[in-house]
């Protein structure tokens, strides 16, 4: 018999994909939204966390991006 699961195709690099695995960690058994990790570069996650997945990487970025002061 074959299972199916909708979900949601993430391909990243290496320092993204330790962030996503990081902050799936993070949330508590409830939460996890990762469903397969198929390889270093590429997971499968519940498709309603994209969003909160944007978010995060979106903030992440905006702390970590350097301004040169004028």
């Amino acid at each position: 018999m074959v299972n199916a699961t909708k979900g949601l195709f993430i391909s990243c690099d290496i320092p993204m994909a330790q962030f996503i695995i990081n902050l799936n960690a993070s949330m508590p058994a409830s939460q996890k939204f990762i469903i397969h990790v198929l390889d270093s570069t590429h997971f499968f996650v519940q498709p309603d966390v994209a969003g909160m997945i944007r978010s995060a990487i979106s903030e992440f970025r905006d702390q970590n991006s350097y301004e040169k002061p004028s």
